[in-house]
């Protein structure tokens, strides 16, 4: 299953059509708060640029790929989560991606000690 720019939810968020707990901004990303949080922390880092999937971005511009990487860094480190935090990519449905736009979770603020806390 796939969105297009138009319909889907983190476009509308990147936009400012929707509300959202904006925690860091680039050019090319938006990061902001989940609003169904799995930790303490779990904020999510989009590419401003709708694409579906991590592979569709990687594909077609890798360096923004790169770009959501290091703002993920950036999150982790304002949010204090220097003992460690988690970056998760959920790819398709069996996955658990329910929207269809790159996106990164970064989770931290207690310890993940199994793979899948």
């Amino acid at each position: 299953m796939t969105t297009t720019a138009a319909d889907c939810l983190f476009c509308r968020i990147v936009a400012r059509e929707v509300p959202a707990e904006v925690v860091h901004e680039t050019d090319t990303t938006l990061a902001f708060r989940d609003i169904t949080p799995h930790a303490p922390v779990h904020v999510l880092v989009v590419p401003k640029a709708h694409q579906p999937t991590v592979v569709d971005t990687a594909r077609t511009d890798p360096r923004v790929l790169a770009d959501v990487l290091v703002a993920a860094g950036e999150v982790a480190r304002s949010e204090g989560l220097e003992q460690g935090y988690r970056l998760v990519v959920n790819t398709g449905p069996d996955a658990g991606q329910t929207v269809f736009h790159t996106h990164v979770h970064v989770l931290g603020g207690r310890a993940m000690t199994s793979p899948m806390a």
